[in-house]
C-alpha cells in the first residue's frame, strides 16, 4: 500500500468534491483541521497515516449538508478508500472516525474511540473556535439566512440532536449553544491548551458585541 499516493489522492479527492462548499464547511476548513490534528496527532502517537485520511474525509459529506443523513459522510469515505484498495482495517477505521467526529449537539455518548478520532475531533473543534471559528459562525449564520442576534430569543441549552439541526435561531445564540461548550469536550493536552486560549478570545469578542450592541462601549471623548 502506497500511502503517500493514497494521501496525494485523497487530497486531490476532497479539493474536487468540496470546490464550492460553504466557507465555513470549504477545502481550506479540512487543510486546517488536516495541518492541526497532524500536529497534535505528533503529540499523542495517534498513527499519522489514519489521522490524515480521516481528517481531510471528515467533513466529506456532512449530514447538515445532506439532508440530514449521518451516514452520508462516512458510507461516501469508505466507498472512496476502498476504491483505492486501502487496507480493509485501515478503511474502517477512517470510517468510524468520520461517523463520530461531529459535535451533533453534544448529547450523544460516544461509541468508539481511537486516538486518531481524538486528534481529527479536536482539531475538527479548535477551528470552530477563537478568530476562525468566530469568522465561520457568521459565514454560515448568513449563509442560512439568520439573523446576528435577536435579545428576545435566548440561547437552547437543551436541545435534542434534531433540534440542534433544524435550529432557526440568531447566530449568536450558537456561540452558547455549542462553541463555549467546546473547551471542555478537548481529549488532548494540545487541544485542551489551544482552545482555552481561543474559548478566552471568544468570550473578548461576545464581551465587546453585548457592548456595543447596547451602546454602553466606552470610547475615547471627541474633542470638543
Amino acid at each position: 500500500m502506497d500511502k503517500e499516493l493514497i494521501l496525494q489522492q485523497t487530497r486531490a479527492f476532497v479539493q474536487a468534491e468540496l470546490a464550492g462548499a460553504e466557507g465555513g464547511h470549504d477545502w481550506w476548513h479540512t487543510l486546517r483541521v488536516r495541518n492541526m490534528a497532524l500536529r497534535l496527532a505528533g503529540e499523542e502517537k495517534a498513527d499519522p497515516f489514519v489521522t490524515e485520511l480521516g481528517a481531510l474525509l471528515h467533513d466529506i459529506a456532512d449530514a447538515k449538508f445532506h439532508g440530514g443523513d449521518d451516514e452520508a459522510g462516512p458510507r461516501k469515505a469508505a466507498r472512496f478508500l476502498r476504491s483505492l484498495s486501502v487496507e480493509e482495517a485501515v478503511a474502517d477505521h477512517v470510517e468510524q472516525i468520520v461517523r463520530h467526529v461531529s459535535f451533533g449537539g453534544g448529547k450523544g455518548v460516544p461509541t468508539f474511540h481511537s486516538s486518531e478520532l481524538a486528534v481529527v475531533q479536536d482539531a475538527d473543534r479548535l477551528d470552530a473556535l477563537g478568530a476562525i471559528g468566530i469568522a465561520r459562525t457568521f459565514n454560515y449564520g448568513g449563509h442560512k439566512g439568520r439573523a446576528l442576534y435577536d435579545p428576545d430569543i435566548l440561547p437552547n441549552l437543551n436541545m435534542s440532536k434534531e433540534a440542534y439541526r433544524t435550529s432557526t435561531g440568531p447566530t449568536l445564540n450558537h456561540f452558547y449553544e455549542k462553541l463555549l461548550l467546546l473547551k471542555d469536550r478537548m481529549h488532548t493536552a494540545g487541544g485542551k491548551r489551544l482552545a482555552q486560549q481561543r474559548h478566552d478570545f471568544m468570550v473578548t469578542f461576545l464581551e465587546a458585541f453585548t457592548r456595543e450592541w447596547s451602546g454602553e462601549d466606552q470610547g475615547e471623548k471627541i474633542p470638543e
